[in-house]
């Protein structure tokens, strides 16, 4: 299912932190003073200490206006004891009935007013820690860094408090130092800063702390510097957090008709992180709790030859995610399907980033790519991967680094090396390359089966990439170059031997006083695919435009031209793409995509004409309940007539008793309707799925938690009656130490 990620969280705050003016001053060097009194993080900001405390106005609008005076004040403060760092916010608002806020779970600011802090602990201008607060004191935080993506999930364990008041609101946030990396020193610590705030009314106002230069490819390089925190120190940095999960599957006896009951099965298991110094990090799991609690979002998989992309939810692997990542996607922890224990080591000391991890994981799930599909399989076997991660800061422009990967089980094995670079070769240029190889043997019945050499599999791959940045024009082309028997087993690389060329570029008109839009982009783009025969897989050029203006409304559009070659065949291809989503107010947002035109029927190698429209609403009715709907609708027609209909629900209705305690319920449909006589691989009329979740939590933190659960799966074909297929309770009970 498609969404729009200008409409997500993460979007936002990277728009918050990102873009800005042609004026860039110099960046500055705050000292933050010790507290002089206790402070309780209630979001009263009654203290003494803060009375002290570093203040700051977030004085600049950055989005959409540019560098003009903020909308409304806001006043950031920063101080610290010798165990946490302290913020607080007092967020003025002249009209406080028009506050949004909303109770939630932690990372789903949805709508809301939030302000944050922004923390470049190393000073590196190459990552940050995001902390993000809203006026009921709810909690999101994710990891930045340079590469300019939406940004790593990251949970980590601190406080905060908020406070709606006849003014505005507060918050107070708490950061112990065991919950963030940074560099030993035995002098004070030199750290990169940003306090942010997200104003939404008729649009959402952007508010920072400084000016920023559009046109310079390196937001981090603008932030002003924070001194001080002489001698502070982690702690003993351990946390151990022992997890109990007790789990009943009832399942279906076809001869008998009806569900029997699964035994009960308790496991114990315990994660425990030990900061060794400052910046490094050593986790080690053992019969760890990997399952997930919020099912993924269900995708619309008909007509698709290539593997889904799956994001990763799992603690121990977020744990330090962005230090695995790399240009070609070499490393995909979801590949991991059911780990028996896992070791990890992250941090970065003096300009060396260092990223490992050794997971047993006792299901082998293998994907096989190609140039015009994927396929998957699972072994009956137990294997071991192995990732090691690399990287060399040069100055305060170039990195580079190095990924080996390793999986190994009874008869079979991949293995990888790949080296890449990261360079900023001006204010306005990058260069990203990536150069890898690789070793696979597969099993004999999997070669057998799916066509796949017998012995060693060896090739390489490699990608590079340019983009030329300024405040209204981008430019971007790049190469790939993709082996046909080029594996990366513990990656996501669903697509070998192909080569591809691509360019394009885009430019954007910003708003004045009296514009009607909030910005305005224009674009363009051409690429080509070709195997290593020289066969054309696709060519296509395509045009687009983005709109942005009142009620926080962002519409986007592009026509798209392309002959894709399949199965030997080659078609040609017209196709619309369109998008509008709306946040009119605090209590409702919704979005819709439309696509129609050309596209191939891949499993009957037929040209046909395809309809696909995937709406989206959210409501909030009140502080704590929040109810959304995603629903896909797909056609496909040949010249025969219809060939498929495909519809994809998923509905969410949450409600947020208080910060900590959530009940939640997800249904997800699934109703595929097949015209049989047009297909020519024998497959029925067609297929429903229905999956059902409940789930009561109770988190304190991310790692001190309680879940009750309950879940069941119902299958039917064609339209015939639902049949229950197997119904799973659970409970969860985690706890975090931290010493």
């Amino acid at each position: 299912m498609v969404h729009a990620s200008k409409c997500r969280l993460v979007a936002a705050v990277v728009a918050c932190v990102v873009n800005g003016a042609p004026v860039l001053a110099e960046p500055e060097t705050r000292h933050i003073p010790r507290a002089t009194s206790p402070i309780s993080v209630d979001g009263e900001l009654d203290e003494p200490a803060w009375l002290d405390a570093f203040s700051a106005e977030l004085a600049f609008e950055v989005q959409p206006g540019e560098n003009v005076p903020a909308p409304v004040r806001t006043e950031v403060l920063v101080t610290h004891d010798e165990t946490a760092v302290y913020f607080a916010f007092r967020a003025f608002d002249p009209d406080p009935s028009a506050i949004r806020a909303h109770l939630s779970e932690r990372d789903n600011l949805g709508n809301d007013d939030w302000v944050g802090v922004i923390l470049d602990t190393f000073n590196d201008q190459r990552r940050s820690f995001d902390l993000l607060v809203n006026p009921l004191g709810v909690q999101a935080d994710l990891v930045e860094t340079s590469e300019g993506d939406d940004g790593e999930e990251w949970d980590t364990i601190w406080d905060s408090a908020a406070a709606i008041t006849a003014w505005g609101w507060a918050v107070e946030i708490r950061v112990p130092f065991s919950s963030l990396r940074f560099q030993a020193s035995d002098g004070p610590q030199v750290w990169g800063f940003d306090a942010v705030r997200s104003y939404p009314r008729d649009v959402r106002h952007h508010i920072g702390l400084f000016a920023r230069d559009r046109s310079l490819n390196c937001y981090l390089c603008q932030a002003i510097s924070i001194e001080g925190f002489e001698g502070v120190s982690p702690g003993r940095n351990l946390e151990v957090a022992p997890t109990l999960v007790a789990t009943r599957t009832d399942t279906l006896d076809v001869d008998a008709g009806d569900l029997q009951a699964g035994s009960t099965e308790p496991e114990a298991g315990v994660t425990a992180r030990w900061g060794f110094t400052p910046a490094m990090s050593l986790t080690g799991t053992v019969n760890p709790d990997f399952s997930q609690v919020e099912a993924d979002a269900v995708s619309l998989d008909v007509n698709r030859n290539f593997a889904l992309f799956y994001p990763e939810k799992r603690p121990f692997f977020m744990e330090g995610a962005d230090f695995f990542s790399n240009p070609l996607s070499l490393v995909y922890t979801r590949v991991v399907r059911d780990p028996a224990w896992g070791l990890k080591v992250t941090g970065k000391e003096r300009g060396n980033t260092v990223g490992a991890y050794v997971v047993e994981d006792d299901i082998t799930n293998l994907l096989i790519p190609g140039s015009e599909g994927s396929r998957a399989t699972t072994l009956d076997q137990p294997s071991t991967a192995t990732v090691l991660r690399y990287r060399r800061d040069f100055g305060d422009r170039f990195t580079v680094g190095a990924i080996l990967t390793d999986r190994e089980s009874e008869d079979y094995f991949n293995r990888l090396l790949s080296v890449d670079g990261d360079l900023r070769l001006s204010d306005t240029d990058r260069l990203l390359i990536q150069g890898a190889v690789s070793a696979t043997r597969y099993p004999e019945l999997v070669a057998k089966d799916f066509g796949q050499p017998r012995g060693d599999l060896e090739d390489w791959a490699m990608g590079i990439g340019y983009s030329h940045t300024t405040r209204t024009l981008n430019l971007w082309a790049g190469v790939r170059d993709f082996g046909a028997d080029f594996r990366a087993d513990l990656g996501f690389v669903p697509q070998v031997d192909y080569q591809r060329f691509h360019a394009g570029g885009d430019y954007s008109w910003y708003p004045t006083a009296d514009t009607w839009y909030t910005r305005l982009n224009a674009e363009a783009g051409y690429r080509i695919y070709r195997d290593h025969e020289g066969q054309l897989l696709l060519e296509e050029s395509w045009v687009g435009g983005t709109w942005e203006g009142p009620l926080q409304s962002h519409a986007y559009g592009t026509v798209r031209v392309a002959r894709e070659g399949y199965d030997g065949v080659e078609f040609d291809l017209f196709e619309v793409y369109l998008h509008q989503c709306m946040k009119p107010t605090g209590a409702v947002s919704f979005f819709v995509n439309v696509t129609w035109g050309d596209q191939v029927d891949y499993a009957n190698t037929r040209p046909g004409e395809r309809v696909n429209v995937d709406p989206g609403l959210t409501l909030n009715l009140g502080r704590h309940l929040r109810l959304s709907l995603d629903h896909t609708w797909e056609r496909m027609e040949v010249e025969a007539g219809r060939l498929y209909t495909a519809n994809v629900s998923q509905l969410t209705a949450t409600y947020q008793v208080n910060r900590r305690i959530t009940a939640r319920m997800i249904l997800q449909n699934v109703d595929h309707d097949y015209a049989e006589k047009l297909y020519h691989d024998g497959r029925g009329s067609g297929a429903r799925h229905l999956f059902t979740q409940a789930l009561l939590s109770y988190v304190v933190n991310p790692r001190t938690v309680v879940y009750l659960g309950y879940s069941d799966n119902a299958v039917g074909i064609a339209q015939s009656d639902l049949v229950r297929t197997d119904r799973t309770i659970f409970l969860k009970l985690g706890y975090a130490w931290v010493m």
